[in-house]
């Protein structure tokens, strides 16, 4: 696959590294920096881009601010491309009706575009957090997010213990940040691995906005508060099976004491 990476920043510039160092080899990864330098309201895209670009089958648009977020549709027409990422890892760099416009255009050319609200909500079939999920279809979408999008582990405790003794990355955030919390958390019992996963994800350090706003209908949060959520949520489902249940008795029910005598629960 052919991935076309529009940059403007370390935000962006992060991304690109990990993808490079953890994606498939077959993927060819090109690297573009859009201008900072734009007016508010972009009439003619092609002005403020090279005549040429590389050719792409999928572009991940990480502007950092709404002007050069403009340019996404006509990044895609220039490279060839036929679908569009543009994660939104902080609102104020993709308004919602900028990103509705985006949508629209890019429907309009056969181009499928998807906003990943945090970049690591992202799957292979769906975009967006719990009730703000929305569905897609893209070969080149759900290639990708094979491989990078919403947090996916693979772990083995040690039964004695009941602690991770190996933590695997199946699916990592695009940034790096599920790979660094899982070298973390390695011995940490199964107790604390859940709200651990998400600490150590913070402290890569995650880049999401930390303003507060509606994430669905249900939930008003901050993205990168959202960001932990995901992994966590991963995280607590792997180390479900592992931890104690609670044992409930019923009044007066007999149960076993230590020394083998049998003894009447209080009621």
């Amino acid at each position: 696959m052919r991935i076309l990476a529009v940059v403007q920043g370390k935000y962006g510039e992060r991304i690109v590294e990990n993808i490079r160092a953890l994606g498939p080899k077959d993927w060819t990864i090109e690297s573009f920096t859009a201008p900072r330098a734009l007016p508010v309201i972009i009439d003619e895209p092609e002005e403020f881009l090279p005549k040429t670009l590389p050719q792409a089958d999928l572009v991940l648009a990480m502007t950092e601010n709404p002007r050069s977020a403009q340019l996404i549709p006509a990044i895609a027409r220039l490279s060839g491309a036929k679908a569009v990422i543009a994660p939104i890892d902080n609102s104020a760099w993709m308004l919602t009706g900028l990103r509705n416009q985006i949508k629209r255009e890019m429907e309009q050319a056969g181009v499928t575009a998807v906003f990943p609200k945090t970049f690591c909500t992202l799957t292979e079939k769906t975009w967006g957090y719990r009730h703000a999920a929305q569905p897609y279809e893209n070969e080149f979408i759900a290639e990708f997010a094979r491989h990078f999008g919403k947090p996916r582990f693979k772990i083995t405790v040690n039964p004695r213990t009941r602690n991770i003794e190996t933590c695997e990355v199946e699916r990592g955030a695009p940034c790096g940040a599920t790979h660094y919390a899982a070298k973390r958390l390695i011995g940490v019992s199964v107790e604390e691995a859940a709200p651990k996963a998400g600490l150590f994800s913070h402290q890569y350090p995650c880049l999401a906005s930390m303003e507060r706003e509606p994430i669905d209908d249900r939930l008003e949060d901050t993205l990168m508060h959202v960001s932990g959520f995901v992994v966590n949520e991963d995280m607590a489902e792997k180390v479900r099976p592992y931890k104690e249940k609670p044992q409930y008795f019923a009044p007066g029910e007999r149960v076993e004491a230590e020394d083998g005598r049998q003894e009447r629960s209080a009621g």
